[in-house]
């Protein structure tokens, strides 16, 4: 089977400083979360920790094909059932 992302949904992982998203192949669940540092959007917020959040993910959202293919290839070399992706998975 191939990877697929049917679902929409992120969320961000405080703990990893990253967003997460979902991936499937069939029935298996792959997750992947993607560092701030690779969305090109980090440091400090004037409005704090949600101000951040919400720009974490709308960066995530401007990059989502260039993320899923990034995703689609990681999985590609190796099948597990969760990556991390860097700034270096895009070049």
């Amino acid at each position: 089977m191939t990877l697929a992302f049917p679902n929409p949904s992120r969320s961000f992982d405080e703990t990893r400083n990253a967003v997460c998203f979902i991936g499937h192949d069939g029935m298996f669940q792959v997750r992947f979360f993607v560092e701030v540092e690779a969305l090109g959007t980090f440091g400090d917020y004037p409005g704090g920790k949600e101000t951040a959040e919400n720009a974490y993910l709308s960066a995530f959202d401007a990059l989502r094909g260039s993320i899923q293919d990034a995703a689609s290839k990681a999985y590609a070399r190796e099948r597990r059932n969760s990556y991390t992706l860097t700034s270096t998975g895009f070049r």
